[in-house]
């Protein structure tokens, strides 16, 4: 198949997707699960709590400093959430990774595969979107790798720079 045709097959999926998650159709795998949608300044947060079969949904914007993100994972741990999901251009994924790591299930969304899907217009709809995806388990995950490897790759990717320096 072409690109633009599975590009077309995404976007009607999506489309279906979005119709089956309004209509309640779609059987909720996370009933308490949180949605991020990461950037260099701040986090907007989307908490989707299931509650008598009903999907309801507390959104906060955190900065990115360690406080913030502190914050944010004290809020998360605070009403029960299981599992979150995130999306992120480049590295801003990173730090929120790593407060989070340990205390939740955590996937790293796939950028190109949830911006796919369209109606979604703010960031306030991006972390809902991704919180309604990851309830459904409908959310292909990036590789994130464990972090001895994360350690070893900056640790090789700073030794590169500094070779690069010296000569």
């Amino acid at each position: 198949l072409s690109e633009s045709t599975l590009d077309r097959v995404h976007i009607e999926q999506g489309l279906h997707a979005d119709r089956a998650l309004k209509e309640g159709a779609m059987k909720t795998l996370h009933k308490r699960c949180a949605g991020l949608d990461v950037h260099k300044k701040e986090v907007v947060a989307c908490l989707r709590l299931v509650v008598r079969g009903k999907a309801n949904y507390e959104v906060r914007r955190f900065p990115t400093t360690t406080r913030g993100l502190l914050e944010l994972a004290e809020w998360l741990e605070q009403a029960g959430c299981t599992h979150v999901a995130m999306e992120a251009t480049g590295v801003y994924w990173k730090p929120v990774w790593h407060i989070l790591e340990g205390r939740f299930q955590q996937i790293l969304a796939n950028a190109a595969h949830i911006k796919g899907v369209p109606g979604r217009k703010s960031d306030l709809n991006d972390a809902t979107w991704i919180a309604d995806l990851l309830a459904h388990g409908l959310i292909r995950a990036s590789f994130v790798p464990p972090q001895p490897i994360q350690e070893l790759r900056d640790l090789t990717r700073t030794r590169k720079q500094l070779t690069r320096e010296i000569v």
